[in-house]
């Protein structure tokens, strides 16, 4: 296992990772709004399991496809940027308000809910960059198990993710209630969220690796 200032410094570089917004803490802030506290963090529970996902596919090599194969990554680029402006196209088409509760929205269930968060966090070529420049630093062959080093420093990354995301599903919940009340606003926070959603995703199409 890692020593204890080796785990310290990546729980640092964890932090400032996980305090960046992004589309997850996006898709959580929009799930909390419209469905509450509950769908904020069954939203993150498939964003935790990408992640997993995403460090064990740095760890033993996977993400390197990236480096050897540019045009893969250009295709998870775009794939996630056509994820986005799919998000930012139902937000703003959707006919009653979606972030206030019991609005009259079909509620999503929580399977779906939960890949949402999934499909998010592992079409984000950001995130498989970062674990591939990352993640690497922190294992050590001979420190024991590569798979039982990567759970731990996954568990980590979404330790410090689960604070960072929980204080946002704590402050979109209460002001999805809020605008339950003052229907007249509920609509503002939609159209800046799927306004918020197209410009991730025209970010995402035009950006490059570096």
């Amino acid at each position: 296992m890692p020593d204890l200032a080796t785990l310290a410094l990546f729980a640092a570089a964890c932090a400032v990772l996980t305090a960046t917004p992004g589309p997850d803490m996006l898709l959580i802030a929009s799930r909390s709004l419209s469905q509450g506290r509950i769908a904020g963090f069954m939203t993150y529970l498939g964003i935790a399991a990408g992640s997993y996902l995403q460090a064990f596919a740095a760890a033993f090599g996977l993400s390197q496809l990236f480096l050897l194969v540019p045009a893969a990554y250009d295709v998870l680029r775009f794939c996630g940027a056509a994820y986005l402006a799919w998000l930012a196209w139902t937000t703003l088409r959707a006919k009653a308000p979606l972030f206030a509760p019991n609005s009259g929205q079909p509620r999503v269930p929580m399977r779906r809910i939960v890949l949402q968060g999934l499909l998010t966090n592992l079409l984000n070529p950001k995130m498989a960059l970062f674990m591939l420049a990352l993640l690497p630093q922190f294992l050590k062959p001979e420190a024991g198990s590569v798979a039982l080093q990567v759970m731990v420093l996954a568990t980590i990354l979404n330790g410090t993710g689960l604070i960072a995301n929980g204080l946002v599903i704590l402050t979109a919940s209460r002001l999805g209630h809020a605008l339950a009340a003052r229907p007249h606003l509920a609509r503002w926070p939609q159209k800046l969220m799927g306004v918020v959603f197209g410009a991730l995703a025209v970010r995402l199409a035009v950006a490059s690796r570096d």
